[in-house]
């Protein structure tokens, strides 16, 4: 019987199968899309944290110790690649002499390195000036000292006479925060920066300079194994983490106390577990929503349907068929219809895949992707089962034979019920988003050391409850405003009905049950599409800003510590070809008390449009507002909030900073607070100074500029770059941002966001074409009967097309208005939800113009489609119609 049932089914209602089918295949394809979607970037979170590790493990030898016996332990450790000796001096002090004057340091570190070092670990140094061999200065180290290759520099020793050694280059140390870390300290007790003064010498040298120390005076010095281990690790972060983790705990207790692990890989793989798990939510607040506006298509589509369900349970109850027999026939419709559009789907994710991403699996491990497409086609036959099994159980139980067979069934509105709840979640909405902003709450909790991570899951309520409160809201509204606003109907439907604007008003309002429903169903489609899109967009340019941030410019020139590069070379940059504008910044060092803070000299005239600085990088005061201060009292000064923390700093405060003059001689130079800048372009994100560049140069005597910023405007950032390295030579480091692009913020950035937006964009604009064109179509088709009658009773195809055209342009235009505002609220309540993964945080959404006007256009097509079809269809048999069940 099931068998017959369904080729009946499909031989006389294959159309209304088909259709559930395909807006089951849309949350399908969505669902697989975005699972193996996010699966990929986690592992290539996995991959990029362990990338940008230069040292893995850093194994401190405690005191009492054998360095001998803890290098063997460590290099015999399973999945142990590469161990070996780092040592720790601390000096009083450097000085050297240079143009005739003595320059010193206050106490520093220097570091005595085994050969190879530098092949073994990659990323620990880089060479900037000079041999990459032999002694090196840090960079800062240098700039302090004045000292370029060749010098000679003392280094002072804790009861012992200095030494000297002779620079053989400058170096920059890019992971200096976790070289000279303090192993075993927990994270609020670490170091606030780096060493400012910091020398670099072959092991050999520095035991014959320290050796002596470590007899005389063990405190000033300590040794470390540094470790590069075998990264055949999980592709999930929150795995790869646990296992790192368990991996450097073995270690220890092979050492027995002899050596404590300083564990940077699983710091990386901490960070990334938290991005992981923001990248989670993700999916579901952009995921989830799409899944439900699809499910609720299939449920309107399938509902078209219900009425000749109803009347075929009645048939087979008369002759004989019991209440589970008919359960069964709707189980296998719904298992036809959710089966056809989970093949479907997967096929359709699949070739997604493959086509945009060039793997089916979207980069994703086999597993991964497997255990995705598993819960996506899930999802699908649930979907299936709720919109056709549920119902039709359900007529099956309440409904008599006669009312079941009964052709006009009134359909269910909204009670005001309804109105009450969706005010009262939109107030939960907004609790707990005013909540989120004033708390400053982390909805990813990652505790360092420990491999479990959670989820702040309340934060989950303020979207959920805007998302279902303004859809109570904007149903219930639809259909009272539908009920009793037939004067205000015909006004609004006059342009397109004309004389007959009367009557179809009175349609539209006895229709106001099924019209509402549309209503509804179009304006969760817009507000999918209008959220998904501007957050995604939001997003996107946040990630930008944070590029343009760390980079300065397309292309960055940074002049060496030692150079004396004068504001006039920009002249020579900009007569470069692609070069539309160079912003020349000082770049220099300044002890504010005993801390040492980067300085950054600026034209203030030009900085602010030539680095797009944005309002909220700066407190209290826009951007051209605090800028224009440097302007208009020369010795003016924005200072970070660290610092103004950390002095106690009011505005107008006078200070006086020391500054390195030309001769290299500290002098002091006074400004007054005038303001808080939070980010600047290639500044650090914690401590520094904003001054204006003519007043810096007039006390120090010197106009050196630090980098060059040069706009490309809008032309290839690498050529341009290639042109500069050919002119500056090897003096200088010049990076475009197409490099800094690939590297910069969390690893968060390791979801694709060009990949997701046109994943996301697409599934919301065949969404928006499923609600505002099948949805529409088939309501239509309900009201065939209508039509029909209009016929018989003379009306011409212009009269029919009247009242065909106003309900699809109220129930269009209606639910775009209201989805385009619900679409922005939900946005807004995503970035506030989300702040975590926005560095720094958006001033302000963004929207894709050029993308919402082409889904305004789908629906409109997508609308006019349905008009186009049902007029069409006015020309089949009139009997047949009034006859039709």
């Amino acid at each position: 019987m099931y068998v017959l049932w369904l080729r009946g089914l499909l031989r006389r209602r294959g159309g209304s199968l088909a259709g559930v089918a395909v807006v089951v295949a849309a949350a399908v394809a969505l669902l697989a899309s975005l699972g193996a979607f996010f699966a990929s970037s986690e592992a290539t979170m996995t991959a990029r944290s362990i990338s940008r590790v230069a040292v893995d493990w850093q194994v401190e030898v405690q005191p009492g110790a054998g360095s001998g016996s803890v290098l063997e332990t460590v290099k015999h450790h399973p999945n142990v690649r590469t161990a070996l000796p780092v040592d720790f001096g601390r000096t009083t002090g450097l000085s050297t002499t240079t143009q005739g004057s003595v320059q010193t340091t206050a106490a520093g570190v220097v570091v005595g390195l085994p050969d190879g070092y530098a092949r073994a670990f990659p990323g620990q140094i880089r060479a900037l000036v000079g041999s990459p061999d032999g002694v090196l200065l840090t960079q800062q180290t240098a700039a302090n000292l004045h000292a370029a290759p060749g010098d000679t520099v003392t280094v002072g020793r804790a009861g012992l006479a200095p030494a000297s050694v002779q620079v053989g280059g400058v170096v920059e140390l890019p992971q200096a925060d976790t070289l000279f870390q303090q192993v075993g300290a927990p994270a609020g007790s670490q170091p606030s920066a780096p060493p400012d003064n910091v020398v670099l010498l072959p092991a050999s040298m520095w035991h014959q300079i320290f050796d002596p120390v470590a007899t005389a005076r063990p405190d000033q010095v300590h040794e470390q194994v540094h470790v590069s281990i075998a990264h055949d690790l999980p592709a999930r972060p929150a795995d790869a983490y646990g296992q790192v983790l368990d991996e450097a705990r073995n270690l220890e207790a092979a050492l027995s106390g002899a050596g404590r692990v300083g564990n940077n890989l699983g710091a990386a793989l901490g960070a990334a577990r938290n991005d992981a798990l923001y990248a989670e939510m993700l999916f579901l607040f952009l995921g989830l929503p799409g899944a439900a506006v699809a499910g609720l298509v299939t449920a309107a589509v399938a509902r078209a349907g219900a009425d000749r369900r109803r009347r075929d349970q009645a048939l087979l109850r008369t002759r004989g068929a019991s209440l589970s027999k008919l359960l069964w026939l709707g189980v296998v419709e719904a298992a036809a219809a959710g089966i056809a559009g989970t093949v479907l789907g997967l096929a359709a994710a699949l070739l997604i895949g493959r086509v945009s991403f060039g793997s089916s699996s979207f980069g994703a491990g086999t597993g991964a992707a497997l255990l995705d497409l598993a819960l996506a086609a899930g999802a699908g036959l649930l979907i299936a089962g709720l919109a056709v099994a549920i119902p039709a159980w359900r007529d099956a139980r309440r409904l008599s034979t006669v009312a079941a067979a009964r052709r006009v069934r009134r359909l269910g509105g909204p009670s005001p019920l309804f109105l009450a709840g969706g005010v009262g979640l939109l107030l939960v909405a907004v609790l707990v988003d005013v909540g989120a902003q004033r708390s400053g709450y982390e909805l990813v909790l990652a505790p360092e050391g420990v491999p479990s991570v959670s989820v702040n899951y309340l934060a989950l309520l303020g979207p959920a409850s805007l998302w279902i409160g303004a859809a109570l809201i904007v149903w219930w509204l639809a259909d009272a405003l539908l009920a009793g606003g037939r004067g205000a109907l015909t006004r609004l439907t006059r342009p397109v009905a004309g004389p007959l604007s009367q009557a179809v008003g009175a349609s539209l309002s006895r229709q106001h049950r099924l019209l509402s429903r549309g209503i509804l169903l179009v304006a969760l489609a817009s507000a999918f599409a209008v959220s998904t899109s501007v957050f995604d967009t939001t997003y996107a340019r946040q990630i930008e800003v944070d590029t343009r941030l760390t980079n300065g410019g397309d292309v960055t020139v940074t002049e060496p510590p030692t150079a004396a590069v004068p504001p006039g070379f920009a002249n020579r940059l900009a007569a470069l070809p692609g070069v539309r504008g160079v912003e020349p910044i000082q770049h220099r060092y300044a002890y504010v008390g005993a801390d040492l803070q980067d300085l950054y000299g600026v034209r203030p005239s030009t900085v602010v449009a030539a680095t797009q600085l944005q309002d909220g990088y700066f407190s209290g005061g826009s951007a051209s507002q605090l800028i224009g201060r440097l302007a208009a009292e020369p010795d003016a000064i924005l200072l970070s909030a660290e610092t103004v923390k950390d002095f106690q700093l009011q505005l107008g405060d006078r200070m006086t900073l020391r500054l390195r003059a030309a001769d290299a001689s500290l002098v002091p130079v006074s400004f007054r607070f005038a303001g808080v800048v939070k980010e600047f372009p290639t500044a650090p994100k914690d401590s520094f100074l904003v001054a204006k560049a003519d007043y810096v140069a007039r006390a120090t005597g010197s106009d050196a500029v630090g980098s060059f910023l040069i706009d490309t405007g809008g032309g290839s950032p690498s050529a341009v770059a290639a042109r500069v390295r050919t002119l500056v030579g090897g003096t200088a480091t010049v990076v475009d941002i197409s490099s800094t692009r690939r590297v910069v913020g969390s690893s968060l950035t390791a979801v694709d966001l060009g990949g997701l937006t046109r994943l996301e964009l697409g599934f919301a604009a065949v969404l928006a074409a499923a609600g505002g064109g099948m949805v529409l179509a088939l309501a239509l088709a309900q009201r065939w009967h209508s039509f029909a009658v209009l016929i018989a009773l003379g009306a011409r195809g212009r009269q029919l097309a009247a009242f065909v055209a106003s309900e699809a342009t109220l129930v269009v235009l209606g639910g775009m208005a209201a989805g385009a505002l619900l679409g922005v609220a939900l946005a807004e309540v995503l970035v506030t939800v989300l702040a975590g993964i926005f560095d720094p945080p958006p001033a302000s959404l963004t929207a894709p113009w050029g993308y919402l006007a082409g889904v305004a256009a789908v629906f409109l097509v997508a609308a006019g489609g349905a008009v186009t079809l049902t007029l069409r269809s006015s020309g089949s048999s009139l009997i047949e119609r009034l006859r039709r069940p």
